[in-house]
């Protein structure tokens, strides 16, 4: 079941202007030297005014202007102490697992109808998932190396599936055959980057906040999918996570996986989903029972952050990493797409 939790509040304190980024970093499918488990294990639970710093934001506008967003946090209940972690797994594998088990969504009634239309492919090279009728949820990587903006985010665009009409022309109903989605292109109006992301604030890349939201131009009129706040592996039926994107190695097609998490931290999942780049940023979702009704329903928990090299016992070991949204995340998130933290106080 979906449980009702009471969110702290993120409230804007100032905003500054800052000079216009250069947009010149390269966009990077894998990170290394990451935090992993252990170290994730060992580290203190973020103060107060390290979470205000974790959490100011970055907004990038369309016309390439920039601001800093500074916040408070209010009604924080502690967390756990330390990162835990549930148990150590020591499995030793790639970005496929064993048998592939992915699975390539070619049928348009499925393609077009929720859940699988709620994902969609950023212009830079990841995946997304649509969080309102005009927001886009997405890994931070896909747009910011820890200290530039990547190529091709000055100009961001989203592409949302569509089913293609019958004046198409030849080649496209070739295309509407084997299943390949076309896509409606569309820019996007500003982009929102925790500041835990940058290098000169975590240290290191912290994966904890590999997000983005994007604002796209024009709302779309299609279903989304409402954020729920993570629960623990327990608490998951079969432990069981689902995610669609678009993968490189499956060129245009939607691949949708689904696969049990292995260990968690206080932020993240890592676990064996078989994924390629290219569906980094895929929103991962649940499907539970909603409180006091029959009615099951579908929540974004974690974003897809791609493959991981993390320190396992003194060894690097390969994950597949997902940042889980937290009471903390979600309010943030929330903030984002409302503009306030009216609409953000229970998740």
């Amino acid at each position: 079941t979906w449980h009702l939790k009471k969110i702290p509040q993120i409230v804007s304190e100032r905003t500054f202007s800052l000079d216009s980024p250069k947009f010149e970093a390269k966009p990077s499918l894998e990170l290394n030297s990451v935090c992993g488990i252990e170290c994730q294990r060992k580290m203190p639970v973020p103060s107060l005014s390290d979470l205000k710093d974790l959490l100011s934001y970055e907004t990038v506008f369309e016309n390439g202007t920039r601001t800093l967003t500074e916040v408070n946090v209010l009604g924080l209940t502690p967390g756990p102490a330390g990162n835990t972690t549930t148990h150590k797994s020591s499995r030793k594998k790639r970005q496929i697992y064993g048998t592939d088990s992915r699975f390539s969504i070619y049928d348009k009634r499925f393609m077009t109808n929720f859940p699988f239309n709620t994902a969609v492919k950023i212009s830079t090279g990841c995946s997304g998932i649509l969080v309102s009728p005009k927001h886009v949820l997405t890994a931070a990587h896909c747009l910011h190396n820890g200290k530039d903006y990547v190529k091709g985010s000055k100009r961001l665009r989203v592409g949302l599936m569509k089913t293609k009409s019958r004046g198409d022309g030849r080649k496209r109903k070739g295309a509407k055959r084997n299943g390949m989605p076309s896509f409606q292109w569309t820019r996007v109006k500003s982009t929102h980057i925790p500041k835990g992301w940058f290098k000169g604030v975590s240290g290191d890349i912290a994966l904890d906040y590999d997000y983005a939201v994007l604002e796209l131009k024009r709302p779309h009129k299609r279903k989304y999918m409402e954020l729920g706040i993570s629960p623990t592996i327990k608490m998951m039926p079969g432990s069981m996570i689902h995610f669609s994107g678009f993968d490189n190695d499956r060129s245009g097609q939607l691949v949708y996986r689904f696969c049990s998490i292995s260990d968690e931290s206080n932020d993240l999942f890592y676990q064996y989903c078989d994924a390629e780049p290219g569906s980094t940023g895929s929103g991962i979702y649940l499907r539970l029972k909603e409180p006091n009704k029959k009615k099951w329903k579908r929540k974004i928990i974690a974003v897809y952050s791609g493959h991981q090299w993390v320190d396992v016992n003194g060894e690097q070991q390969d994950y597949n990493v997902a940042v889980r949204i937290t009471p903390l995340k979600y309010a943030q998130i929330c903030f984002w797409i409302h503009g306030n933290d009216e609409n953000c106080t229970q998740g």
